[in-house]
């Protein structure tokens, strides 16, 4: 990001909440929304390492409906709701192996973590931007939810996938109200999760993490641009769409995957 990029102050007045904003993409996406001029409001189950930063922080699961409850009351109360939501919460951390390897309890909290928790957090911000007609809800999917791998990715792609035709048909319900809804698939990132993700696909298969890097690489058919993103690059992406650049932007599912995804989309 250029300095000349970082002074650009388009979202001055504007309140932005990013769910899962203290690490990976969300740390990164909430760092560039502020850089924009937001004020930003962060939410995970954890404080953030910093001790000082200047988000405001509010610990919750949002995989638990009171959590989501409480959140938005706290963001109704004492913001007013907000203009930017990036419902970037999700994880797979779900056993590899396939489909013998999952039981019910999975296939629900992949759906909680993955999709739910997206559901809920709209259902209880989106009032309040219909109300004001404008707004901008963008939710963090996976290239995962069109292209599974089914030995390590089954249960998170099929809630990334429910997420992904979630997100189209709110797009066709709040458009006409005035709120863009926007879905963005990011490919591998370098992340602490993707590593940890690694680390444990390379010890169940016997095999060091650098083999199981390249295996994965291999798996999703290889990426043209020969690395993982960084989160900062996934971020930009999301700044654009959340600011006033992408005002007739809305329904549209954006892949930031390194050209990985095999067709034109």
């Amino acid at each position: 990001m250029s300095d000349q990029q970082d002074n650009v102050k388009d979202l001055e007045g504007k309140t932005a909440l990013v769910t899962g904003g203290t690490k990976g993409i969300g740390k990164a996406i909430a760092a560039r929304l502020l850089a924009a001029g937001a004020t930003v409001i962060v939410t995970a189950r954890n404080q953030p390492d910093e001790q000082n930063n200047p988000y405001h922080f509010i610990a919750a699961d949002l995989s638990q409906t009171d959590d989501v409850e409480k959140v938005a009351a706290h963001i109704n109360q004492n913001f007013g709701g907000v203009d930017i939501l990036i419902n970037n919460m999700g994880a797979n951390t779900f056993p590899g192996g396939g489909f013998n390897t999952l039981t019910d309890d999975h296939w629900y909290k992949a759906l909680e973590i993955n999709l739910l928790s997206s559901v809920r957090l709209d259902r209880a911000l989106l009032p309040a931007m219909l109300e004001k007609k404008s707004g901008v809800i963008v939710h963090i999917s996976s290239t995962s939810g069109q292209f599974p791998i089914w030995e390590s990715t089954m249960a998170y792609s099929a809630a990334k996938s429910a997420l992904n035709s979630y997100s189209k048909s709110l797009a066709d319900e709040a458009g006409p109200q005035g709120v863009r809804v926007v879905t963005v698939s990011p490919g591998l990132n370098k992340t602490e999760a993707m590593s940890s993700f690694l680390t444990e696909l390379a010890k169940q298969a016997g095999i060091t993490f650098e083999e199981m890097t390249q295996k994965l690489f291999d798996r999703v058919g290889g990426v043209p641009l020969g690395r993982m993103a960084e989160p900062a690059e996934t971020a930009e992406l999301v700044y654009f769409l959340a600011s006033p650049k992408a005002s007739y932007i809305s329904g549209a599912n954006y892949f930031i995957d390194g050209g990985n995804f095999p067709v034109v989309k």
